[in-house]
């Protein structure tokens, strides 16, 4: 009797333990691009600050219900390549409420890709390395943040860079959450120096009232979606399916695009199934019983909800030295660059539309107010319709 009450302490102590660490991870890991990107598409600081709450909060409240529902290990995640899309941008036309607009839009279509089989089908035709390649050539310039802080502050950049090499090779799950605690410690030492850091420190919400155009709609809204779905979505069913779950995708869809319509507002961009962290809830680490481990992803939505009060503190620590924000998230980014270059350029057939898609996205042009993620897409698209062998 006294080892099977041991066995379910360990038990239990395992589910914790997963889901304080798939919250950590996540949100140590990509937090950073999060600021950045709102910060790219016109946020204030607290506005920002306000988004980073917001994406807490709707992620936290959406793993609740699904786990409550479907008794299932699905993770929520806010979108790290939508976020990183924002940062390679610039202010869209009407500002920050016209990016919240766009923001909106998305969560709009997600929740039509769940209950509209068709758009579901449209999304899916995008060849994968077109959107991978769009994907690439976002990321390519926050990737060269590392690169010229180190240049620019070699003593604040440089422990952080070895951190993080360090953990790639043994650890490689820990390497950006690592970076991320690293500068941390530099942004102590920096506001330290610097008499302290001058702002708020409690999680707060500024809500703002969206505007609707079609350059944010087609430039920020459109992109966002795609990244969303072929970068987050769908990898993340495949790590549920990997682990023997079938995702319940038209509730999953439903409630991240509604969840995403929700935070808008705030300044949340979007949430979307988890595919890196996914994992570390559905394995066997997490539990022995495949249906007990939907627990962990409980204590993961708790530890969100503690992390969303934190939030505020953490955007006015950057404030103090922005640099080093940009090169954690340039590092945090590596490994999806990798990752998306490969699948962008893996088909021979495909690898000249990919390139040209990888260009342009690259390029960061900007035409009839329309970012380059937009025009990447529509040139991989024509470019794959005219070269694709018959």
């Amino acid at each position: 009797m006294r080892s099977g009450q041991y066995a379910e302490r360990v038990d239990r102590g395992r589910v914790a333990l997963a889901g304080v660490t798939t919250a950590l991870v996540g949100f140590a890991s990509s937090s950073a691009v999060v600021l950045a990107g709102l910060q790219a598409a016109g946020a204030t600081p607290g506005q920002a600050a306000s988004g980073l709450v917001a994406l807490c909060l709707t992620q936290a409240l959406g793993m609740l219900w699904l786990a409550q529902r479907t008794r299932l290990p699905v993770v929520l995640a806010w979108s790290t390549p939508g976020a990183a899309l924002l940062a390679a941008g610039a202010v869209p036309e009407g500002g920050w409420p016209a990016a919240v607009g766009a923001f909106a839009i998305a969560g709009a279509l997600i929740v039509l890709t769940g209950l509209w089989p068709a758009l579901a089908r449209l999304v899916g035709a995008i060849p994968g390395p077109i959107a991978q390649a769009m994907l690439a050539g976002v990321l390519v310039g926050l990737c060269l943040a590392p690169v010229r802080a180190l240049v620019e502050q070699p003593l604040a950049i440089l422990p952080i860079v070895l951190v993080w090499l360090v953990l790639i090779r043994f650890a490689p799950t820990w390497a950006s959450p690592a970076a991320f605690a690293a500068g941390l410690l530099v942004l102590g030492v920096e506001a330290a120096a610097g008499g302290g850091v001058d702002g708020p420190v409690l999680p707060m919400l500024e809500p703002v009232l969206p505007a609707f155009g079609w350059q944010a709609a087609v430039g920020i809204a459109l992109p966002l979606y795609v990244v969303t779905m072929a970068s987050q979505n769908v990898p993340g069913s495949a790590v549920l399916a990997s682990y023997g779950y079938r995702v319940p995708w038209r509730e999953s869809m439903v409630v991240t695009g509604v969840g995403t319509i929700a935070g808008a507002p705030f300044g949340g961009h979007a949430i979307n199934l988890a595919a890196i962290t996914a994992a570390l809830a559905a394995s066997p680490d997490s539990h022995p019983d495949a249906a007990q481990r939907w627990r962990a992803v409980r204590v993961s939505a708790l530890v969100y909800l503690v992390l969303a009060a934190v939030s505020t503190a953490l955007t006015t620590l950057v404030g103090a030295a922005p640099g080093v924000l940009a090169a954690v998230a340039g590092l945090a980014l590596l490994p999806t660059l990798a990752s998306s270059l490969r699948a962008a350029m893996a088909d021979d057939h495909g690898r000249i539309p990919a390139v040209i898609t990888f260009v342009v996205a690259a390029s960061g042009v900007t035409m009839l107010g329309i970012g380059a993620a937009f025009w990447a897409l529509l040139a991989g698209l024509i470019a794959h319709a005219l070269l694709r062998r018959r």
